[in-house]
């Protein structure tokens, strides 16, 4: 399958570099719905079967331009949100919630901040909700999601992706991935980056 992972448009809480991952969070702003709008041709060569979108208001108001475009529904779809930022949430200071992100490795699996979630709580529901699109049977699927687990989830499956990334995956940015769950996904794109030669890493 080809998996396209979208990152959400701008919300006054990416302005003013707050961590607000919880429900419902905040919308866009009017160059966030801008950006979604421009997604629509930004990404007019991808082949996109099926579309669906995180429960957070952001996420479901970026992919509504592309829906109506694609003449798609937006399904929303549980287990594809944010990464909580538990006690640090609306915190303008990002240095605990990044540190315990970055932390994060196939042996430091259950470490958390209080009232967020383990690398092993993450992995788990984000590879859930993947699992249920590939069950659909599409041959090309997007999601829009978050900047965070976007990241997370994708470096997770392709390590050696690591190698290539340069930067953030900004507003209305994305990730390509090809493979499966049950073979493994390879990174082929991240952001405007195009990136080859990866082997297929579980």
């Amino acid at each position: 399958m080809r998996l396209i992972l979208i990152r959400h448009g701008e919300t006054q809480s990416n302005v003013d570099r707050l961590l607000d991952t919880a429900h419902p969070g905040a919308p866009l702003t009017a160059k966030g719905v801008q950006q979604a709008h421009d997604l629509v041709e930004a990404i007019a060569d991808e082949k996109i079967d099926a579309l669906f979108v995180s429960t957070l208001t952001r996420a479901q108001q970026t992919a509504a331009p592309l829906a109506v475009n694609r003449g798609l529904p937006a399904t929303i779809i549980e287990g594809i949100h944010e990464i909580p930022a538990g006690v640090e949430e609306m915190s303008a200071d990002w240095r605990a919630y990044v540190g315990m992100l970055e932390s994060w490795s196939p042996t430091n699996m259950d470490a958390k901040l209080e009232q967020s979630e383990s690398a092993r709580e993450f992995m788990e529901r984000f590879d859930a909700a993947i699992a249920a699109m590939e069950a659909e049977g599409h041959q090309s699927v997007a999601v829009v999601s978050h900047g965070a687990a976007l990241r997370v989830w994708a470096l997770a499956k392709d390590p050696g992706a690591a190698r290539h990334v340069t930067g953030p995956l900004r507003n209305t940015e994305w990730i390509v991935l090809t493979g499966s769950s049950e073979q493994g996904w390879r990174v082929e794109r991240w952001g405007p980056y195009s990136i080859a030669d990866q082997s297929i890493s579980a």
